[in-house]
């Protein structure tokens, strides 16, 4: 039984899985982000403790597979970045780190928004900014987020 369960969690089966299986919890947070739903299963640390159980799990794979120290090649340049990369299981654990943080951040800008009453269709630009490009998606919303408090602020 176990045996199968690791033969089925390859690198593809755990990215599809992954990749699919956030897209629920984003339609949460851009649809209702303020349900109970929402904020049991997306404002809680469910999804993300998900996705580090697979990101851990691919971590001891690559340590089994001996490639650990690969993972350090990013910190030589550009190419080095690039070569890492070119290996599917550091690049499954890069995704898998994507998808944890940009949650992560998509749930936090569903619950700042509601504490500065952010009108739901700037909220809606900002999640979907955040779930396709990350970090593009928290500058438009910080910006969305000044003009509504009335001041910045850097420590909420």
């Amino acid at each position: 039984m176990i045996n199968n369960l690791v033969q089925f969690l390859n690198y593809e089966n755990i990215y599809l899985i992954a990749n699919w299986g956030v897209i629920p919890f984003w339609l949460l947070l851009i649809t209702v982000p303020n349900h109970v739903l929402t904020n049991f299963l997306v404002q809680s640390i469910i999804v993300p403790l998900l996705l580090a159980a697979a990101y851990c799990f691919v971590a001891y794979k690559i340590y089994l597979d001996g490639n650990i120290l690969d993972g350090f090649e990013l910190y030589r340049n550009l190419d080095g970045l690039y070569a890492m990369f070119s290996n599917e299981s550091f690049l499954l654990i890069f995704w898998l780190h994507f998808l944890a943080l940009s949650l992560f951040l998509g749930a936090w800008i569903a619950r700042d928004s509601a504490k500065y009453i952010i009108p739901k269709f700037f909220v809606f630009i900002s999640l979907i900014l955040t779930y396709f490009t990350g970090p593009v998606g928290l500058v438009i919303y910080w910006f969305i987020r000044i003009f509504f408090s009335k001041r910045i602020n850097f420590n909420d």
